[in-house]
């Protein structure tokens, strides 16, 4: 556990307040067998069952019934079979007392409670499931088929654990700065490998290997590849070519599950091309003043559409866009460079809490998503900031060769975008800067002790020396 047992004590006290009334069940994960049953995945826990239990171990659950102001853990104990392969572990009834709570219940006594309670026509407030084991397991216990539990999940737990898991608190925040120092030595070392002839596949190897050697693992799946106009361009054992960019976006998550998440856009060669300047140098104009705008109070949908006029204004100095810039951005032309949203919630999840629906964790009441216009629907977060809010600042440009094709056949956004100039950057690839900010009471600040080298200059001397 992270935390003292008076942290989870209270944090479900708050949940309790806020839900109402009713049952509240927070699932644990299982183990997740790769290939068969006993070659399992690294077993990571379920976030939110984390945040108000604090225990690791799988095969638990959590059940808070506010009517009646009671709290179990619910787990089987393990067994002497068990004991030859794993070696002892606490007893349930232990990590019960670890997380403050004073009740326990086995498997099968938790589906007669939640049985009864189904009986008693009580309310039972769930989180929509990821896992499919965990949807046969809700479908036994509480009658609702897999294909029904999202829409069925509790609106009410669900905003509830998003107001609080929103705002991170100190220890939380040294956390994610455990997380950074860690990121900061995979993205360094990334950066000082990319040179010609090391392949994408090395370099992911070795910051994934950064990141175990510290007893943790990546926050994802490493994106590392030449080819950055692919959003999601995982490592191939393809060799680095000179002349090309490197990006990598990579992050570490702490053995408490804390995350980090940056993007560095290297050259290969050791040097920006003239060209690959123009554009890194909007990409950083857009980052830094992404972080210039920031601020509790300030909605983060405004902070994304003041870097996109920012982008628009100097790619029609480039002469790759033309009009006017405000109708540029309405009719979503600048999302041909930037098909995605400035960046996302980030905490115990990479994307933080988004299992729970972006419609409840990036947005509110205020500030709806618009989820009809490309580029726009990939906006993560557009609600008001808040102190101790934790996000993604990631501008980036692609080039995305099928994008551009289909724009030019159906004649969108023509208006606003020099096609024919386009079609000369279809082999660049794309930039993205990201890191990670904190909101503070005035403003937002850096997370992590140390700064990637993200400036041009300051990226060419680190690589070189």
């Amino acid at each position: 556990m992270l935390f003292d047992k008076q942290t989870y004590v209270q944090r479900r006290s708050i949940l309790k307040e806020q839900v109402g009334s009713g049952i509240i069940l927070l699932m644990g994960n299982n183990d997740s067998p790769s290939n068969y049953p006993a070659n399992a995945y690294r077993f990571r826990q379920d976030s939110s069952f984390l945040y108000y239990f604090g225990q690791h171990r799988e095969g638990l659950a959590g059940i808070i019934d506010i009517d009646n102001n009671r709290e179990y853990l619910v787990g089987n104990d393990i067994d002497i079979e068990d004991i030859v392969w794993f070696g002892s572990v606490d007893s349930v009834a232990d990590m019960a007392a670890q997380s403050g709570v004073a009740n326990t219940l086995t498997m099968a006594q938790m589906a007669d409670f939640l049985s009864l309670a189904k009986k008693e026509g009580r309310t039972i407030h769930f989180l929509p499931p990821y896992r499919h084991d965990l949807m046969i397991q809700l479908m036994d216990m509480l009658g609702i088929h897999p294909s029904q539990q999202r829409s069925q999940a509790s609106v009410a737990l669900i905003k509830a654990i998003v107001n609080q898991r929103a705002v991170k608190t100190p220890e939380e925040i040294a956390e994610i700065e455990r997380a950074c120092a860690i990121g900061y030595e995979m993205h360094t070392t990334a950066m000082k490998m990319c040179r010609p002839g090391v392949t994408e596949q090395e370099i992911s190897g070795r910051i994934s290997g950064i990141a175990s050697s510290k007893g943790c693992m990546v926050s994802f799946q490493s994106i590392v590849s030449m080819h950055g106009e692919i959003m999601h361009g995982y490592p191939s054992p393809r060799p680095l070519e000179a002349g090309r960019l490197l990006l990598c976006d990579a992050g570490a998550e702490t053995n408490e599950n804390y995350c980090s998440d940056n993007t560095r856009t290297t050259p290969i060669s050791g040097r920006f091309t003239q060209r690959q300047k123009e554009i890194y140098s909007i990409v950083e104009q857009c980052h830094d003043y992404a972080l210039s705008l920031a601020a509790p109070g300030v909605k983060w949908w405004d902070v994304h559409f003041g870097v996109c006029r920012l982008m628009t204004d100097k790619l029609k100095e480039l002469g790759l866009m033309k009009g006017d810039t405000e109708e540029a951005v309405q009719a979503g032309a600048h999302a041909m460079f930037m098909p995605h949203g400035l960046g996302h919630m980030m905490g115990m999840d990479v994307h933080d809490m988004e299992g729970l629906g972006q419609t409840y964790v990036g947005f509110d009441d205020e500030v709806k998503p618009n989820l009809e216009q490309f580029g726009t629907n990939c906006l993560r977060c557009g609600r008001r900031l808040q102190e101790g809010f934790v996000m993604t600042d990631e501008p980036g440009i692609y080039f995305i060769p099928a994008l551009i094709d289909d724009w030019k056949a159906s004649g969108h956004c023509a208006e606003f975008l020099n096609f024919d100039l386009l079609e000369t950057y279809k082999d660049f690839g794309g930039i993205r800067i990201e890191d990670d900010i904190l909101i503070t009471s005035d403003g937002c600040r850096y997370l992590g002790k140390d700064r990637i080298p993200y400036h041009i200059n300051e990226v060419e001397e680190f690589i070189n020396k």
